[in-house]
């Protein structure tokens, strides 16, 4: 009986592949915001995720921001729940998508936001180079995990 629920269960890994990929990266999506959001805007003070205006409509964006990690974290449990009873589950391939979608947004952060639409810098009044170094090469090693892990766990 266990060799039957395996090879179901291997199955409908196969079937889902790409569900439990994408359930991954939205909450890889969700789980670096929400650490970037409490961390670097909450904890440190050093930005918001919108510095062109007011400390009120900083505020405001952080909340915005903070309202996307959550959804996107909440969002991808429940896909990840449905996983789960469809006997779908696969770690592996779940952790991919969490570290490749982790390190996308990142990365889009880092280069997009930071410096091409420059809504908000890492920190403020210090040569602010290292730390762009250290977010986007931390972003690349993260996408390269994930390509890894995904690579790995193909049909």
């Amino acid at each position: 009986m266990s060799n039957v629920k395996d090879t179901t269960k291997a199955n409908n890994q196969l079937i889902y592949a790409k569900r439990n990929m994408w359930t991954g990266i939205l909450f890889g999506f969700g789980i670096v915001a929400f650490i970037d959001e409490a961390v670097f805007h909450q904890l440190l003070h050093w930005h918001h995720f919108y510095d062109k205006s007011t400390t009120e409509i900083g505020l405001v964006s952080d909340g915005l921001f903070h309202a996307f990690s959550f959804f996107a974290t909440i969002g991808s449990s429940f896909l990840l729940a449905d996983l789960h009873r469809r006997h779908a589950f696969w770690l592996k391939r779940w952790i991919g998508g969490i570290f490749l979608g982790a390190g996308v947004f990142q990365l889009y952060d880092g280069i997009i936001q930071h410096k091409l639409m420059r809504l908000h810098q890492i920190r403020y009044h210090v040569d602010v180079f290292p730390y762009d170094l250290v977010w986007n090469i931390t972003a690349v090693i993260m996408i390269v995990i994930g390509i890894v892990l995904l690579y790995r766990t193909q049909s």
